[in-house]
């Protein structure tokens, strides 16, 4: 049985899925409690407890912790997001007479009365993008239609309003560039590799130089 089957057979059994411990090349490993809304899911991907996952693409390797709510969201390759996020978080029509969703949840409160398909519509073309081994922290809110660049670091708690470069680490409410992760020599050096595009194999083959080099002994190596 393949980590993805395991888990839905603990969907049934109410057993516990360990962190790491079977993720798979056919898909997500996904935990019982997690719900999960037309999203799809690369290899190697996880799903922690609790979350919500709406109308989102997780690509491959990426994951998220405990109770993340993500929604209409593209996760990059390498994604890693902490617990308790919020990633895409869908709006009210806060320039209407009313904002509250009897507006287009009209269906709850009347018989006679639809949904209204036009605004849900609207809300899921309101995409977030995540690029490639970027970091969303413990508690961290990223609006829609904002783009996290490769390799950024989202710190815990901020509130993200607008795209972040790629190797920038961003904190604080609304969110602010702290500073980049390395020089822009470095930067540039670690798009033009873009070893987050590496196969399975060649990953598993270097990784005891990600275990040991720093970025620049690693492109040095890999590089030249």
């Amino acid at each position: 049985m393949n980590a993805h089957a395991q888990a839905l057979e603990n969907a049934h059994t109410d057993q516990p899925v360990p962190r790491g411990q079977r993720l798979s090349p056919d898909g997500a490993v996904i935990h019982p409690t997690a719900q999960v809304v037309t999203s799809t899911f690369e290899a190697w991907t996880e799903i922690g407890e609790g979350s919500r996952i709406i109308n989102s693409t997780f690509e491959a390797y990426s994951y998220c912790d405990r109770y993340a709510d993500i929604a209409n969201t593209t996760v990059g390759r390498f994604s890693n997001i902490a617990a308790m996020t919020r990633i895409g978080p869908t709006d009210h029509p806060f320039s209407h007479a009313a904002q509250h969703h009897f507006l287009y949840r009209s269906s709850y409160y009347w018989e006679d009365a639809e949904d209204d398909p036009a605004f849900f519509t609207a809300r899921a073309a309101r995409r977030t993008s995540l690029g490639a081994d970027c970091w969303i922290g413990h508690g961290a809110i990223i609006k829609p239609e904002v783009s996290v660049g490769i390799g950024a670091i989202v710190a815990s708690g901020a509130v993200v309003t607008k795209d972040v470069p790629s190797f920038m680490i961003v904190a604080g409410c609304p969110a602010t560039p702290l500073r980049p992760r390395f020089d822009p020599l470095t930067i540039d050096r670690l798009l033009a590799l873009a070893w987050w595009d590496w196969d399975h194999a060649r990953l598993r083959s270097a990784l005891q130089d990600f275990r040991s080099l720093k970025a620049e002994a690693f492109l040095e190596k890999y590089q030249g």
